[in-house]
C-alpha cells in the first residue's frame, strides 16, 4: 500500500485517533490480549477492494497450513453462518490476529469510533460509559470513516472476496 493512497492516509488517521485514546486511557479494554469483538461479530465483515488487497497481502504471508485452515473457516462462513460470527483470521488458542497489520478497517476503529445515533458496540466499553467512566474520551466518528472508505472500492463481504481469490 502506497503511503499516499487513500488507505494508508485514513489509517494513519485512525491510528491517532486510537493512539490520542490509549494514550489519555492506559486502562483501555481494547488492547493486546481482548478478542472479544473478533469472537463477537454481527455478520459476515465486508471490506472495500482495497482492503481486500492489503488483506489478501498479509494472508499471502501466512504459513500456507494457517492460511488452508482460514479458507477453510471462511469456507464455512459462505454455507451460512451463525450468530455470533467468529472472525476466521483469529488464531482461536492464542486469541490474536495473524494479519493484525493488514486488517480492514471496522477492526481498527472497534471500540474507539461511534456510528452517530447507533452508539458503541463494545459491552465492555458500553458498561463502562454507562457508569460515566469515559466521559472525557473523544470518540471518532464512524460515519466519516465509512464515507472516506467509500473512495476505497467496491465492497465485497469476505467470503466473496475469498471465493474469486483463493
Amino acid at each position: 500500500m502506497s503511503d499516499s493512497s487513500p488507505l494508508f492516509r485514513l489509517h494513519a488517521d485512525v491510528d491517532t485517533r486510537v493512539g490520542a485514546i490509549r494514550d489519555a486511557r492506559p486502562d483501555w479494554p481494547c488492547s493486546k490480549g481482548c478478542d472479544t469483538c473478533c469472537r463477537r461479530l454481527a455478520d459476515v465483515p465486508r471490506l472495500t477492494a482495497a482492503e481486500w488487497e492489503l488483506l489478501k497481502e498479509g494472508l499471502r504471508g501466512l504459513d500456507p497450513q494457517r492460511l488452508l485452515t482460514i479458507r477453510d473457516e471462511v469456507g464455512t462462513l459462505a454455507r451460512g453462518a451463525t450468530v455470533p460470527i467468529v472472525c476466521p483470521m483469529l488464531d482461536r488458542a492464542t486469541g490474536a490476529c495473524p494479519v493484525y497489520a493488514h486488517r480492514p478497517v471496522a477492526c481498527r476503529t472497534y471500540g474507539f469510533y461511534v456510528q452517530r445515533e447507533l452508539g458503541l458496540y463494545c459491552s465492555d466499553i458500553e458498561a463502562r460509559v454507562a457508569q460515566g467512566e469515559l466521559a472525557d474520551v473523544v470518540w471518532g466518528n464512524q460515519d466519516v470513516i465509512d464515507q472516506a472508505l467509500s473512495a476505497s472500492g467496491e465492497t465485497r463481504s469476505l467470503t466473496e472476496w475469498f471465493a474469486l481469490t483463493f
